[in-house]
């Protein structure tokens, strides 16, 4: 016991040291920044998720940071590099990316962007697959390892169907929707495509198809048809890449830099990472323009307990403190409210959706919509302001469905029964062991459509458009955003530069003079997270989170506990 005893008191005393240690760190290090040498090279790494929004800042010197950056890290870096007298070339180096493509859109316009400055811009790929090999085609030279493969062969839409499953332990998702396109508890319901899934799918894959072989077609000085069938002989070993001239040759990391050293003239390669060169800064605007993000899923609740960053989902309660934070903010001359949401709850959305057009009546305001802005996320982008998004944005989806699960079936396999003793006609209507009945099924068909109509009407002012003509093209249907532009679902095409512009432009600041950008919600300290974090969410909660997230095609467990209407796009799209 005494061992015990002392044990306990040693540990309690090391980790008050510890403490100790790391306050008088953040003290003394935290805001000190990196001195960046002259003549450098910037090594930009993007590996995993480029969020939208940062994540933790340990604010330890002495603690691995995280390797993440953010899309607009990148956008914020390569512009500064590109007129940075201290910055003469830029490597990339690209592995394991899981991004959307107007992701990929937006990081590869960035790049050509630095070229147009004319330094020096080299590849060098590992482990690459489409989104990263579709980067590196902005550069002057790609190269790959030895023995590595590229593998690019393509693009494909898979569908997984759960209903067999289900019914083979007696469960049966119960589903209504409004919008013959709005196919997004399909999934739980059938065990294949409908006609208008497949028409949809087929649309969008000949878009983005299409605009990878353009690309690669005129990054490689191939015609759309060479491109085409270069494709079709996917996946490529390393040589194979080199002998169809998609690669400019394969050789290992010291021979790679060996190459950039030949590109600066011969000159020593002064290695500068991309994070060391964010924290070093820039000259800030005077003007202030704040870059809102909405990143996630939407869902009903209060703020994020958790204690390592956010869960992933944008809630009603974040987001109207962020929302009038910046509100009330004199400073703050614009607002870029930046979308990257396949939407979720639909009261949640609307209840967004209100403050959002509170502060677009106080500040100048454009929307700039990211890899995913459909159904919730297209709704809360229905201000009346200019609406940017890229191409290959996945958007509209402007429809509502209602499911819930029935395991009836899976009950009585397990023995396991239910009485049932009510009051009121439909009290039983979000039971999970009783079918709807008919006059529980009207009454959700009601709410459906008349929600339905709601969105659609919102969308309908916000375009200046006829409800007829919006109706036309709602329905649930996903549009690429070259799509919604042709159908005037969105205003332009363009990224955070056009955004900039455009808000500079409302604001009534000059052309020509630097705005200071800050991004909401703010980056988290450490011990800021741990201060607020909500000790009722066990690590076990958010791993049972996260599998179920995983299994419904990314959505929170949120959506499926509070039940009710949904605006919520019928799939994702990941490129790999």
């Amino acid at each position: 016991m005494k061992k015990f005893i002392i044990g306990l008191v040693v540990g309690v005393a090391l980790a008050g040291m510890f403490v100790l240690i790391a306050i008088l760190a953040m003290v003394k290090f935290g805001d000190s920044k990196p001195t960046i040498a002259k003549d450098g090279t910037l090594i930009l790494r993007l590996e995993g998720e480029i969020p939208e929004k940062a994540g933790l800042d340990m604010g330890l010197p002495f603690l691995p940071q995280s390797s993440q950056v953010t899309v607009i890290d990148v956008w914020q870096g390569l512009k500064r590099a590109a007129v940075d007298p201290k910055i003469k070339a830029v490597v990339l180096m690209p592995r394991g990316m899981v991004v959307g493509w107007a992701k990929l859109q937006e990081l590869r316009g960035d790049l050509l962007e630095f070229k147009k400055s004319g330094k020096p811009l080299l590849v060098l790929l590992r482990a690459p697959r489409t989104p990263e090999y579709y980067l590196a085609t902005a550069a002057d030279k790609i190269y790959m390892v030895p023995e590595d493969m590229l593998d690019m062969k393509g693009v494909r839409a898979e569908v997984t169907y759960f209903k067999g499953a289900l019914d083979k332990i007696g469960a049966k998702m119960e589903a209504e929707h409004a919008g013959k396109y709005k196919d997004a508890l399909d999934t739980f319901t059938r065990t294949g495509m409908t006609p208008e899934t497949r028409e949809v799918l087929n649309s969008v894959l000949d878009g983005l198809y299409g605009h990878l072989v353009e690309t690669i077609g005129s990054a490689r000085r191939m015609s759309v048809e060479q491109a085409k069938a270069v494709i079709d002989e996917g996946p490529f070993l390393a040589e194979q890449a080199v002998k169809l001239k998609l690669v400019d040759a394969a050789i290992y990391e010291d021979q790679f830099f060996d190459e950039v050293k030949k590109a600066l003239g011969g000159a020593e390669v002064k290695r500068v990472a991309f994070k060391d060169y964010l924290k070093a800064g820039g000259s800030d605007g005077k003007s202030k323009v704040a870059i809102i993000v909405s990143d996630g899923a939407i869902v009903r609740g209060g703020s994020s307990g958790d204690a390592f960053g956010e869960d992933g989902s944008i809630t009603v309660a974040n987001s109207v403190k962020v929302l009038r934070e910046v509100g009330a903010d004199e400073s703050i001359k614009g607002v870029i409210l930046r979308v990257d949401s396949p939407g979720g709850d639909a009261v949640a959305s609307d209840e967004i959706l209100r403050e959002v057009k509170l502060l677009s009546k106080k500040k100048p305001m454009v929307i700039s919509m990211s890899d995913v802005a459909a159904s919730g996320g297209y709704y809360i982008s229905m201000t009346g302001d200019p609406v940017l998004a890229y191409p290959n944005t996945i958007t509209g989806s402007i429809g509502v469905i209602y499911g819930k699960v029935n395991l009836r079936g899976l009950y009585d396999k397990l023995g396991v029964t239910k009485d049932l003793i009510q009051r009121g006609q439909n009290a039983a209507i979000d039971s999970e062991y009783y079918e709807l009945t008919p006059g529980g099924r009207k009454k959700l068909r009601e709410g459906v459509d008349e929600i339905y109509k709601t969105f659609v009407g919102i969308v309908a002012e916000s375009r200046k458009k006829k409800f007829e003509e919006i109706d036309e093209l709602a329905q649930g249907r996903v549009w690429l955003g070259s799509q919604a532009k042709d159908r005037s679902l969105v205003d332009e095409l363009g990224g955070l530069d056009r955004a900039v512009e455009l808000v500079k432009e409302r604001a009534k600041i000059a052309k020509t003079e630097k705005v200071r950008l800050m991004v909401f919600p703010q980056k988290k300290s450490l011990f800021e997270q741990l201060l607020n974090q909500n000790q009722s969410v066990s690590t076990e909660t958010r791993m049972v989170r996260k599998v179920i997230a995983e299994f419904t095609g990314g959505l929170p467990i949120e959506l499926w506990q509070t039940g009710g209407m949904m605006k919520l796009m019928p799939y994702r799209i990941t490129v790999r």
